[in-house]
């Protein structure tokens, strides 16, 4: 049995292998110290590089991480906490199925709330779409962390006279900080690599943004437009967008699994 176990470990992550050498052997020609510096070349004009879909990227996943959070630890703190609310019932399943969405069914509805307003695509249109997709990872994420500490701890605070909110937000918080962490991390990541919703409603641009209401580039747009397209240098130059993607990827998880896994769920409460 522990045979056949590791056999199928080993099929599983075959995949995984095959996928990132793909990737590492056609994306490798295009890295250079230029890529990360440059603008998209043109067609048959060498490599160029993907500064504005590096920027744009870092803009709209850090403006819609700054969203996401405080709303879906709050939402996750109250799952957690309050479960036998009606309200908090309600809310986590309607949660969940926002987790299941299609993510170009979230981009048309940003489409219709801000982009058809303003008739522009734009950063924050981008930014809002991206939001919404890791909303639910994080509030999941927070409410199952928060759910794993032990409710003698609680008990144990109120005892004492502790309020609720800071027994919530001084022990129960800082028990279950580090899965709080992971989902973070794990939203940020499944919005980085997100493009349909992108497609509706950042649009591109071809050089890195100067404003949030104007178009903005994006890496996973760079890989689908010019992974696209019948130039042999914007497929390199797509290649190697999908390189840097991964690797920023691979890094996120990693630190998840090394740094933050590895770190003790001991109390620390500073009552």
């Amino acid at each position: 049995m522990k045979g056949l176990i590791l056999l199928s470990v080993a099929i599983a992550i075959i995949p995984l292998f095959l996928v990132v050498a793909n990737v590492v052997v056609e994306g490798l020609p295009a890295i250079s110290s230029g890529f990360f510096t440059g603008i998209p070349p043109s067609p048959l004009a060498g490599y160029g590089g993907i500064l504005n879909g590096i920027e744009g990227s870092l803009l709209m996943v850090g403006m819609g991480t700054l969203i996401a959070v405080p709303l879906g630890v709050g939402a996750g703190i109250y799952f957690s906490e309050w479960p036998e609310s009606r309200l908090s019932f309600l809310s986590s399943f309607t949660n969940d199925v926002l987790a299941e969405f299609p993510t170009i069914v979230i981009g048309l509805f940003v489409y219709a709330l801000v982009v058809a307003p303003t008739r522009t695509f734009s950063a924050v249109a981008g930014a809002l779409a991206l939001a919404i997709i890791e909303l639910p990872i994080i509030a999941r994420t927070t409410e199952e962390s928060l759910k794993i500490v032990p409710i003698t701890l609680r008990e144990a605070s109120m005892a004492l006279g502790i309020p609720r909110w800071k027994t919530i937000f001084r022990v129960v918080i800082s028990t279950g900080k580090s899965g709080l962490a992971t989902g973070i991390l794990l939203g940020i990541a499944r919005a980085t690599g997100e493009t349909a919703p992108l497609i509706v409603t950042a649009g591109y641009l071809n050089y890195p943004p100067t404003g949030l209401f104007q178009q903005t580039g994006s890496i996973p747009y760079i890989i689908y437009n010019f992974g696209t397209a019948g130039y042999p240098n914007w497929i390199t130059v797509a290649w190697g967008a999908a390189l840097v993607l991964v690797a920023f990827m691979l890094i996120l998880n990693l630190s998840v699994k090394f740094f933050i896994g590895r770190k003790s769920t001991g109390v620390r409460a500073e009552i």
